[in-house]
């Protein structure tokens, strides 16, 4: 009871909030478009593919401004950077349940992308970092576990306020969620202190190892940014289209949706796992071994062909690997860099993957029209591969192996 409460007193409170914010977070900004697209095309006699071009606006927008607003997590904390965002976001949403022209509309997701890159993963890793430094690897891992959990709330959520309240009264719902919930828990409810200012031992000793850290640019910094950019690009690609790929191939549409579930489960179940053995594992190690069960996942498909035992094992595989690999996002430039202006750069890193991540949708649904399924996911080993090879090519500093 008292390790309790002194955790919910203590820097430990940031776990607990950023675990709350960033299940709300993601399930408001990012899963409720594919619901709710088709209702604003519908009401506004615009294209389901036009209305959806707004969330990858936002996430241009939010790789755009990642650097900028992790390196102010950086210099100020969490509290003002996150709680603003928060805002940004519920005024973007409040924007869209009004927008009645195609300009304005995406003016509004220009808004979410700026309440993207200040709410979700990246900001929240920057903040967890500011407090706890360079052994902020348990926290970030347990808040990616519990960010696991945001299409589980998000889409039922959607669903259930769409058969209610309307697209309208659903964002206008969201919105006050992010203004009155979201927003005060980053301003008020956020640890505010920072590892280095409020532990003199832990600054010596930062400031010891500095310089065996690498510094972030050049050759180790292109590589890593490289391969989350190509992990972020497979991982849209793939969740995006995986089910309409799956029915073109014979699966019925019943099966191919409890096989989409699985991608979820599995996400959570090896973040769960990491969380367990995160004392004997290395980012990079992590990162390298997720990526390579990702280019199993291509290979057995496109060997074995689509089939819904197969497929269930593909979605599975690719589930786990990504529910590690967003770990690693936030823990391997940590290893790698060290604590000291850690926002800004895992900012960096996130800046080219939210843009392939933005455009991966459309470019794997036109390869999908002009290629086989085989072809495809041959593409998508190959992109694995890719990232692999960069992976395999960085080398960890002495400190991240001692």
């Amino acid at each position: 009871m008292h390790r309790l409460r002194d955790g919910l007193r203590g820097p430990a409170r940031a776990v607990a909030v950023l675990s709350l914010t960033e299940i709300l977070a993601w399930g408001i900004l990012i899963y409720p478009p594919v619901l709710t697209a088709p209702h604003i095309a519908a009401a506004h006699g615009w294209s389901v593919a036009f209305c959806m071009a707004g969330l990858s606006v936002a996430l241009i927008v939010s790789g755009l401004l990642s650097p900028t607003a992790c390196g102010l997590i950086d210099r100020h904390g969490g509290n003002p950077v996150m709680s603003l965002g928060a805002l940004a976001g519920a005024l973007g949403l409040v924007g869209i349940a009004v927008a009645d022209h195609p300009a304005l509309y995406l003016a509004c997701w220009i808004l979410i992308g700026a309440g993207m890159s200040t709410t979700l993963y990246d900001p929240a890793f920057a903040t967890l970092t500011r407090i706890f430094g360079a052994g902020s690897r348990r926290q970030i891992t347990f808040v990616t576990f519990a960010g696991g959990f945001a299409s589980t709330v998000g889409w039922p959520a959607t669903h259930l306020l769409l058969e209610h309240v309307g697209w309208r009264g659903t964002y206008l719902v969201f919105a006050a969620v992010l203004a009155l919930v979201v927003a005060p828990l980053h301003a008020f409810a956020l640890p505010r202190g920072g590892f280095a200012a409020d532990k003199p031992a832990a600054s010596s000793q930062v400031a010891a190892n500095a310089a065996t850290y690498l510094t972030p640019s050049g050759a180790p910094f292109l590589l890593l940014a490289a391969a989350f950019a190509v992990h972020a690009f497979l991982l849209s690609g793939v969740t995006s289209n995986l089910l309409a790929m799956l029915e073109r191939s014979g699966i019925p549409a019943a099966t191919v949706v409890t096989i989409g579930a699985l991608f979820g489960p599995s996400q959570v179940l090896a973040r769960l796992g990491d969380f367990a053995l995160a004392g004997r594992t290395t980012p990079l190690w992590v990162a390298r071994t997720a990526i390579t069960v990702m280019l199993a996942a291509f290979v057995l498909m496109a060997l074995a062909g689509v089939s819904t035992p197969v497929a269930a094992v593909f979605a599975m595989m690719f589930g786990a690997a990504n529910g590690v690999m967003t770990i690693a996002r936030g823990a391997l430039p940590l290893t790698l860099f060290g604590p000291v202006g850690y926002g800004r750069v895992i900012g960096r890193v996130a800046r080219p993957a939210l843009t392939l991540q933005a455009l991966a949708p459309f470019t794997v649904a036109a390869a999908l029209e002009r290629l086989s399924v085989g072809a495809v996911l041959e593409l998508g080993a190959l992109g694995a591969l890719l990232g692999l090879i960069c992976f395999a090519m960085i080398r960890a500093p002495r400190i991240a192996e001692a």
